[in-house]
């Protein structure tokens, strides 16, 4: 999991860079005794990239809301718990999922906003890899993750602005 993660707030510092757009994306530390709200944060004056991203990687072709995320010491499900996060910063949440199929197969990872999850929270079981993959296809080349939607219309954030071209 660290690893996703890591390549996640990666991925997102080249887009910054590419973009020449101000935006820094960073990972909290877990500890025994704080709360972790998401598992990155970025922070821009831009509204559009002040984002709280959760990460989850899994094997198999479905994620589970009582399998992949876990309940508190007061038994707060751990989507309630984001989701009062990012309604209290203002912050634009996403899952961020990364599907491994095993070895010698290549891992597929989406973003899906974090209001999209909630449509499916409470309703199903889970979400199947097929409905992530109607959301932003986070591509992979040379072992690294890259945003190709972030550059063109595609969905989540909006496409580039004149000054970002």
């Amino acid at each position: 999991m660290a690893n996703f993660e890591r390549e996640i707030t990666s991925c997102l510092n080249r887009f910054f860079a590419h973009r020449k757009t101000q935006g820094f994306a960073y990972r909290l530390k877990q500890s025994k005794f704080n709360t972790q709200y998401v598992d990155v944060l970025v922070d821009s004056l831009d509204p559009r990239y002040y984002l709280a991203i959760e990460c989850k990687s899994i094997s198999g072709k479905k994620i589970y809301f009582s399998q992949h995320f876990h309940s508190d010491k007061n038994h707060v499900h751990q989507v309630d718990s984001i989701t009062d996060f990012i309604r209290k910063t203002g912050r634009r949440g996403f899952l961020a999922v990364e599907f491994r199929f095993g070895a010698g197969r290549a891992k597929e990872a989406y973003l899906m906003p974090w209001e999209t999850l909630l449509g499916y929270y409470g309703n199903v079981p889970g979400i199947p890899i097929d409905d992530f993959r109607l959301c932003c296809t986070l591509d992979r080349a040379d072992e690294e993750y890259d945003l190709p939607g972030l550059d063109t219309n595609q969905y989540p954030l909006s496409p580039p602005t004149d000054r970002e071209v």
